[in-house]
C-alpha cells in the first residue's frame, strides 16, 4: 500500500468554537468527535465532500502550545484548501463571514486568495490550473 498523509493537527483554543467556525463558515464536516474521558476530545474534520487529508483539532493544553495557536508558520500560509469552483466557494465563504486578507488573484498556477481561520492561521483557497 502506498503511503499517504491521512491526518494533520491544528492547535485550537476551544473544540466547540473551532468546530463551529470550520463547519459553519468554511464548509467543513465533522468526521469524528469523541470524548476521551479526560477532558480532551478526538475531533476530526475535513473539507465538505472531501476524501483527502483530515484535520485533528487539538486543544492547546500547555503554555507552549497556547502560544502557537494561530501562528504555527510565523504568518506564512501553511494550509491549502483546493476547490473545483473558486468563485462559488469564495463567495460562499465571504457571505459566511470568513476574512480574506486579499482580493482573489489569477496566477499562472491557479485562482487563489488568502483567508484566515478563527485563530488567524493563513490558508490559501485555491483552484489549481
Amino acid at each position: 500500500m502506498p503511503q499517504r498523509l491521512s491526518l494533520v493537527t491544528l492547535l485550537v483554543r476551544d473544540y466547540d468554537e473551532a468546530v463551529a467556525w470550520f463547519r459553519d463558515r468554511a464548509g467543513f464536516e465533522v468526521v469524528e468527535d469523541t470524548d476521551r474521558g479526560d477532558g480532551t476530545r478526538w475531533v476530526v474534520i475535513r473539507p465538505g465532500g472531501s476524501d483527502g487529508t483530515n484535520i485533528l483539532l487539538a486543544r492547546a493544553s500547555t503554555p507552549e502550545q497556547q502560544a502557537r495557536v494561530g501562528d504555527p508558520g510565523g504568518g506564512r500560509v501553511m494550509h491549502f484548501l483546493a476547490t473545483d469552483d473558486f468563485a462559488a466557494d469564495h463567495a460562499r465563504m465571504v457571505e459566511a463571514g470568513v476574512r480574506f486578507r486579499e482580493e482573489p488573484r489569477h496566477e499562472a498556477y491557479g485562482d487563489v486568495a488568502v483567508f484566515e481561520d478563527l485563530y488567524g492561521n493563513a490558508w490559501d483557497l485555491i483552484q489549481p490550473r
